[in-house]
């Protein structure tokens, strides 16, 4: 395996997949303005906050290159997931609040190629390979696609983002019992595709007939990390908490997506 991609094979019907908490440059790290606001939007700590689901025997698949490289969680034909709202491109340009990221250099076709090549085709052989392995074995498969993001990003979204936010496409990615059970789960601030209605990965591979079932969840980070007034470089990322408050619900959610899959 890639020395920047990390797979951790579980048996039970639940794979979780973690596209944006990575920090590594890929090599490029001078074209950027700076590495931290390279790495500003990062989810950060999102594999940690989730450690516990391996006990659950969830299978994990992890980039650790950041998704101002490339964002694996994109449509790799540079197709909006959002046409008309801001968001970012497959290979960024901008930060989420619409700063350059680059000084004077915009990925051309023949970057973009290289960078998926390198990066976004790996992880997604990586997810589909587990996927495929898990449906096999069980029927039934659910893809927990783990993101998480900061409370407020005026360019992004109005006001403060909901603690749990929901993506199954409109409902097409996954079964409404699903749905309806993860939101349970969470309690009144919850959404079910709001804002984020979920990436090209829940959309891609949400195959509900075909035994798939791909939730996203976008976290606010307030849930496990204190978020500065003001994000700069001497206070972001902030520690991970040491008892996230939210980790008790991540659990049952998880614990329900298991429940769901095995019928």
């Amino acid at each position: 395996m890639n020395d920047w991609l990390t797979v951790h094979h579980g048996d039970a019907p639940l794979v979780i997949a973690f596209p944006h908490g990575g920090t590594e440059l890929g090599g490029i790290a001078d074209r950027f303005v700076s590495p931290w606001l390279a790495r500003r939007d990062a989810d950060w700590w999102i594999a940690e906050l989730y450690a516990f689901a391996r006990d659950l025997g969830a299978t994990t698949v992890a980039t650790a290159v950041s998704r101002s490289v490339i964002d694996v969680n994109r449509d790799p034909s540079g197709a909006s997931l959002y046409p008309g709202m801001a968001t970012t491109e497959l290979c960024p340009t901008t930060t989420f609040d619409g700063e350059p990221l680059y000084r004077a250099f915009e990925p051309e076709e023949d970057e973009i190629v290289w960078r998926r090549r390198t990066f976004f085709d790996p992880y997604h052989a990586a997810l589909s390979a587990e996927l495929e392995r898990l449906a096999a074995s069980h029927g039934k498969v659910v893809l927990y696609d783990a993101h998480s993001i900061r409370s407020r990003i005026p360019r992004l979204f109005d006001g403060e983002l909901p603690q749990f936010n929901i993506g199954t496409n409109s409902g097409a990615s996954c079964a409404p019992e699903l749905a309806a059970a993860v939101a349970a789960c969470c309690g009144a601030d919850c959404v079910i595709d709001g804002r984020f209605k979920g990436g090209w990965t829940t959309r891609h591979y949400g195959q509900p007939k075909r035994g798939v079932h791909a939730i996203q969840m976008e976290l606010a980070m307030r849930g496990y990390m204190a978020e500065p007034a003001e994000v700069t470089p001497d206070t972001w990322p902030a520690a991970l908490a040491d008892a996230p408050s939210i980790r008790p619900t991540l659990r049952a959610v998880l614990t329900a997506c298991l429940d769901f899959a095995k019928g």
